[in-house]
């Protein structure tokens, strides 16, 4: 224990324990972040929590740790973790870290998503889990079946909140919830608090404490983002002469839609860009591989839903093009994240043609700055782009 208090002072700080501080260490964590040094230590008193974190910032680590600990060794009694996630991704990326925390333990965390076969699932909740994360449908489907009790949690974790309203997930979320005990501890954590959200906090915790970061409202300073106004049926050759005047190793473009980012994908493909492609209607083997190949170098474009903005463990991103304006104004900062990551230096572009107007302001009122129009130089225009916001013509008065 003396090795660890010398090697990482500061969470050895917490009552975390020898087995959880050696895996951090293994982790090669040094300092705490914010949201890790705020919600570890209200934790482990037991008390219900109330996180507001935007992604990327060890969230998951500031709920994994201390219940990792508080929950201690392997019970046969069935699960007594419980962390739900709005995504397979996201879930996968929990389990992942409640597999590395927990290896010096008897703990038995296991990944419910959907997508995948049943079968080996069953098998392992037949064996005996201690942490479930899982991703509400496929949740809802073994609770259906009797595959799994959740009669004996202890910990509940919602994990991005927000998004799961987005995505209409918060009915399946409230009946999970219903089938945990009363007599537990609840932590919350969404990047922003929508009133829907203080709703649900007030009915599913008690008494809780509230930590957080603060909600994110603009963009890193190492992002540089600006728009290219275009014709929206000019937004395909447009994307092509952005992709040719850039030199990339690592690129996202961002869809509203899962065809967008079919077709997109698609025509990339045709112009003889390496592509990986993901959204929610891909395979769950068709989703790993598309992350993986793009991580590892094989792929240099992403084409992907708002389900890469939130969360997804994937640097070293030098630019993102969102082909659509975003429709929630929060989901602009989620998408230009994903570059200018750890203090290095990214850039993000947003293809906007007219019909989105209500969209941009919405977001530069979000963010509280009008976001710079750019002219692609060398593009074949069919209509001037307007760069400079349009003073408003006086009506004349009818005498």
């Amino acid at each position: 224990m003396e090795e660890l208090r010398g090697a990482i002072p500061e969470f050895a700080a917490f009552d975390l324990g020898a087995e959880v501080l050696s895996a951090v260490k293994d982790m090669g964590y040094s300092s705490p972040t914010p949201i890790q040094s705020a919600a570890i230590p209200a934790i482990l008193e037991g008390a219900d929590v109330i996180g507001t974190a935007q992604t990327g910032t060890g969230k998951t680590a500031a709920f994994a740790l201390p219940v990792v600990k508080l929950a201690g060794s392997h019970e046969p009694s069935g699960p007594r973790i419980l962390v739900l996630s709005p995504t397979r991704e996201l879930a996968a990326q929990s389990a992942d870290a409640f597999e590395k925390f927990s290896k010096y333990t008897s703990l038995r965390p296991l990944l419910v998503q959907g997508g995948v076969n049943m079968d080996r699932q069953i098998r392992a909740l037949r064996a005996g889990v201690d942490a479930v994360v899982a991703t509400p449908g496929r949740l809802l489907d073994h609770i259906r079946q009797r595959n799994i009790s959740l009669k004996g949690v202890r910990w509940l974790v919602l994990d991005e909140v927000d998004r799961m309203f987005d995505m209409g997930f918060i009915e399946d979320v409230s009946n999970i919830i219903r089938y945990c005990p009363k007599e537990r501890q609840t932590l919350f954590f969404s990047a922003t608090m929508p009133d829907a959200v203080l709703r649900l906090s007030k009915w599913a915790l008690k008494d809780p404490k509230t930590v957080g970061v603060g909600v994110v409202h603009s963009p890193a300073d190492t992002i540089e983002h600006f728009i290219y106004p275009v014709d929206g049926i000019q937004k395909y050759d447009m994307l092509i002469e952005v992709l040719k005047s850039i030199s990339f190793e690592s690129l996202i473009v961002f869809t509203r839609t899962r065809i967008d980012a079919d077709r997109i994908g698609e025509w990339l493909i045709a112009h003889d860009y390496a592509v990986s492609i993901l959204h929610s209607d891909r395979t769950q083997r068709e989703r790993d591989k598309a992350l993986k190949d793009f991580k590892e170098g094989r792929t240099k474009i992403l084409v992907a839903t708002d389900i890469a903005s939130r969360g997804l463990d994937i640097s070293n991103v030098g630019y993102v093009i969102n082909y659509n304006v975003p429709e929630h104004s929060e989901d602009y900062v989620h998408r230009i994240g994903r570059t200018g990551r750890a203090n290095r230096e990214g850039k993000a572009i947003t293809l906007y043609s007219s019909d989105e107007t209500e969209f941009l302001k919405r977001i530069e009122a979000f963010i509280g700055a009008r976001i710079e129009r750019r002219r692609l130089e060398g593009f074949a225009y069919r209509t001037e782009p307007v760069l400079e916001e349009q003073a408003p013509r006086k009506r004349k008065r009818n005498r």
